[in-house]
């Protein structure tokens, strides 16, 4: 009697083997948590559309920070949101603004043991919510916002910032912030750059956690990528590469696992993918509802992007993975 194969089949009878031969793994060191810190807040203000998610004070945005280190995360990417919003974003550059305050205190507190990643981007500080310079017609001017991105990049940088981190999908950005960081003698400030970021909209919760809203309903397709598009981000990769990224970022990530893989195959720096609000939020409410369980999926969702190829993965699960990963 011939009988099946079943070389595959073993390799999966028990935890511990399935564990020795698992051909991808998830790390702390792999993830990245995102948190916000809102100016004049006296505590944490829950998020209502991302459950277990909070705009931080200064005190339990410090608070937090020791919590994540002491669970073993390496790195924390911020979010300023701002009192006082004007049409140039100038609470982003304030050498006193909520980002700038943040960066100081969380840098004298954690030196090198905590990285701080700074968002670097308008919306949070604009009055009309777009990443960039409007010109009177209504459009984003691109050339006229990398000089405030350069301004806002050695603010950061002044601030202590590891890495910053430029979203707003301008063209020449990070040309433009590399020579204002090295020019200010932050030469070895790395920059993450959102190199793929998509018009998704997965992006709902994340812009009632920073407070952003697009006057008279307009959106950002003019500058961040059509869904449709794939080798447009391969290109924009390779523009951002040749100006001078150190990491490469693709968000969001489920929805773009191609994405990441293609920009995977296509360099050899450390590519992050951005879990963002949408994925995370849709999750923890199947969870509310007994439909899924929330742990299992976000470890499943991690481990997906990890395969696909990113090195690194920004989540809103970060603490939780975190915890089970201990």
């Amino acid at each position: 009697m011939d009988f099946p194969d079943r070389r595959l089949r073993r390799l999966r009878s028990s935890d511990a083997l399935r564990q020795l031969v698992a051909e991808y793994s998830l790390s702390v060191n792999d993830l990245i948590a995102p948190l916000f810190v809102r100016e004049g807040a006296s505590g944490p203000v829950p998020i209502a559309t991302m459950p277990g998610q909070f705009q931080h004070s200064e005190d339990s945005l410090e608070a937090e920070c020791h919590r994540l280190k002491a669970l073993g995360l390496k790195a924390v990417l911020l979010f300023g949101l701002p009192l006082t919003k004007d049409a140039v974003g100038s609470e982003a550059s304030n050498r006193d603004g909520v980002m700038q305050q943040a960066l100081r205190r969380l840098r004298n507190t954690f030196g090198d043991s905590l990285l701080l990643i700074s968002d670097l981007c308008l919306d949070e500080y604009t009055n009309h919510g777009h990443c960039g310079l409007l010109r009177p017609d209504g459009s984003v001017d691109n050339d006229s916002t990398l000089v405030r991105y350069g301004e806002v990049a050695v603010a950061q940088a002044n601030a202590g910032a590891h890495i910053v981190a430029p979203s707003g999908m301008m063209d020449g950005q990070v040309r433009a912030i590399r020579q204002a960081l090295d020019a200010a003698h932050h030469e070895m400030t790395p920059i993450l750059a959102y190199s793929a970021k998509y018009a998704s909209a997965l992006y709902g919760p994340f812009r009632d956690a920073v407070d952003v809203e697009i006057v008279g309903g307009g959106n950002r397709r003019a500058y961040q990528q059509d869904p449709a598009n794939f080798r447009e981000a391969m290109a924009e990769i390779d523009l951002d590469l040749a100006e001078g990224a150190d990491l490469v970022m693709v968000k969001p990530a489920l929805t773009y696992l191609d994405v990441i893989a293609g920009a995977r195959a296509r360099t050899t720096v450390p590519i992050v993918a951005y879990h963002v609000s949408g994925e995370y939020s849709m999750v923890k409410a199947a969870g509310e509802l007994g439909y899924l369980d929330v742990a299992a999926v976000a470890m499943e969702q991690t481990l997906a992007i990890k395969r696909a190829g990113a090195d690194l993965i920004c989540t809103y699960f970060a603490a939780d993975l975190a915890e089970a990963l201990q």
